[in-house]
């Protein structure tokens, strides 16, 4: 195989739980992940040169080993030892610094398609081992769907697939450091708690209402104080019609969810008008899973 191609899918947190910080300085998470229906794409192809070159249609983003897609791919080579190179051409749509893990389901997608063209024989549990030692979400956006993240965000469990929606996904013109947010949470005094237990019952149910009912981040302590744009553009989704909103990772990204496609694209419509934000989807959830 000399070329392959991946997506690489955004995820939304739909339940946002910080536990505590720890000893090592990690914070200890409960989340419930969801992959939506926006991607990059990826191409990979086989070089007689060793290395790794990236080309990116965005200019700013690196394309150095800065970036994690090298990372990725470099971790992979040199675990396995590949003399050759390899060439990385990513077409970018995800948002970036929006809480989608944009970045993440990218170097995920690069250990994916660099499995498949070097036929390097890794499970998606072996890659998902690697992955943390790159980031936190890596090993989630490995695999996909709808789980429950724990830990640091690398001990996962299956969910179903929660019932069909539509959800308008809209990032206003900011950019949002996460490590900003974490250095900024007070874990410790955190009072309300989203309610992931429910959440996870009322999705094995097939209960939107019950789902969007317990939509909680409490990351939005920090970034909604800094950025009342969220608020806003929270609020008006739930004018425009969702049943609920809420901010996507540690923001900036908003998203809404709804049970009518026209409705979500009046939303839309809304919220381009208002220029409360300039990248904005009508998407659904995403729930079939890339192979390693």
């Amino acid at each position: 195989m000399r070329q392959t191609t991946e997506k690489a899918y955004a995820k939304i947190n739909i339940g946002l739980d910080v536990l505590r910080r720890r000893e090592d300085g990690y914070h200890e998470v409960r989340m419930i992940m969801q992959t939506v229906d926006i991607c990059d794409d990826l191409i990979f192809e086989r070089t007689v040169q060793p290395g790794i070159s990236i080309q990116i249609d965005h200019e700013d983003l690196p394309a150095d080993q800065n970036n994690l897609i090298y990372k990725a791919a470099d971790l992979l080579m040199k675990e396995k030892g590949i003399a050759e190179g390899v060439k990385i051409t990513l077409t970018k749509r995800i948002p970036i610094a929006a809480g989608m893990a944009g970045g993440s389901s990218d170097a995920a997608a690069t250990m994916r398609g660099l499995n498949r063209l070097f036929a390097m024989g890794y499970t998606t549990e072996e890659l998902q081992k690697l992955g943390v030692k790159l980031g936190a979400d890596i090993p989630y956006c490995i695999a996909g769907g709808t789980m429950l993240s724990e830990g640091i965000g690398e001990i996962l469990s299956p969910l179903p697939a929660p019932p069909e929606c539509y959800l308008v996904v809209a990032k206003p013109d900011i950019n949002v450091s996460t490590k900003f947010v974490y250095e900024n949470l007070h874990a410790d005094s955190i009072t309300c708690h989203p309610d992931i237990d429910g959440m996870m019952e009322a999705i094995k149910a097939g209960d939107l209402q019950g789902v969007t009912d317990r939509l909680g981040n409490v990351l939005e302590t920090v970034t909604v104080k800094e950025y009342p744009v969220i608020e806003q553009i929270k609020e008006l989704m739930r004018q425009e019609g969702a049943m609920n909103a809420l901010m996507s990772g540690s923001g900036p990204t908003v998203f809404g969810i709804y049970t009518e496609q026209d409705q979500a694209r009046q939303a839309a419509q809304e919220i381009e008008s208002r220029e409360l934000a300039k990248q904005i989807f009508v998407t659904t959830f995403k729930n079939k899973t890339e192979k390693p």
